[in-house]
């Protein structure tokens, strides 16, 4: 719901009339809000500084986050249930803004977004909160705001071993996938002018469209994050063994969740969570569950050990860009 500019300047029955108008949204889950929560959580935010996101959240009695479907093992869904190490971070948002609203039962709606439509979705207020697998490149900050960041990792691309192909100079005339609406995608076609190879690109859906067509023969290789590519070979199970990731980076970048610009308030309580988990060693421990561990739906384990810029970023939480 896209709040109205004259919001801030509403009348306290004004307020109230909202709020009872959300009651039938708050009471749609079996541990929703109830009235006086409601009241509560308003009042609350009465007493901040001004944040819409905040205000959003305490008139509808509910915070909506936006998920991927196959960005394992950041956000992806199992049993139609969205799990992953970046949805594990939006949870803890979520508790730190039940305590912020006193609203413990906070409803939390999840809606899947993708590639092309994860931007226009928080621009939008269809999302309050992004934390899924979206770079924080320069380009993107006049749209909308980055928390801390919480992982980085380098650009490479999946092959089979034995296409032989090993880097870039070997896609010349080829046939190469990887995931529309990404930064990624910029970077290979700007590559495949500079470098004069003549590449075809395939631009896919999503991630898992992508590595189907690497896995289909239709492409010779998926250019993406690293860390989204080791996730997809793991998928494979038996058949891991056919794939590599390879290839010099096309570029380092960072993850962080997105949310709507203008409200510092409601950033500083992201960054802050993230700040804290990467600080006491939480972040580190949720890095061993999904990327060191096996993990839904069927065990599977990246076996992708924490790099020592990754080490870094902990040691100093930031919401720079490294691009």
């Amino acid at each position: 719901m896209k709040l109205p500019h004259s919001f801030a300047h509403r009348s306290r029955m004004q307020r109230s009339a909202a709020l009872a108008a959300c009651l039938a949204l708050a009471s749609a889950g079996a541990h929703a809000a109830n009235a006086a929560e409601l009241a509560t959580a308003q009042a609350a935010v009465d007493q901040m500084p001004p944040s819409a996101t905040l205000r959003k959240i305490a008139e509808n009695g509910a915070i909506v986050l936006g998920t991927r479907e196959s960005s394992v093992p950041f956000s992806y869904t199992v049993k139609q249930q969205p799990v992953g190490y970046s949805y594990d971070i939006a949870l803890k948002v979520v508790d730190e803004v039940k305590k912020r609203l006193s609203m413990p039962n906070l409803a939390v709606k999840n809606v899947q977004v993708t590639s092309a439509n994860r931007i226009s979705y928080v621009v939008n207020n269809q999302v309050d909160l992004e934390c899924g697998s979206t770079a924080h490149v320069a380009e993107r900050d006049p749209l909308v705001a980055f928390s801390n960041s919480f992982f980085q990792y380098g650009i490479r691309m999946a092959v089979k071993k034995k296409s032989g192909i090993r880097d870039y100079a070997d896609l010349a005339n080829k046939t190469v996938a990887t995931t529309a609406g990404t930064s990624d995608e910029r970077m290979l076609r700007q590559m495949s002018i500079d470098k004069n190879l003549n590449l075809r690109i395939i631009s896919a859906r999503d991630h898992a469209e992508a590595f189907a067509a690497l896995k289909s023969d239709r492409a010779v290789a998926f250019v993406m994050d690293d860390p989204l590519l080791y996730g997809k070979i793991a998928q494979e199970g038996a058949a891991r063994g056919e794939y590599v990731v390879t290839g010099v980076s096309l570029a380092n970048e960072a993850y962080g969740c997105m949310m709507r610009k203008g409200d510092p308030v409601f950033k500083r309580i992201v960054d802050d969570v993230i700040a804290n988990m990467q600080r006491s060693g939480e972040a580190t421990k949720l890095y061993d569950t999904w990327f060191m561990r096996p993990i839904p739906p069927d065990g599977m384990n990246l076996q992708f050990p924490m790099s020592a810029e990754m080490k870094a970023l902990f040691a100093n939480p930031n919401d720079r860009t490294v691009d």
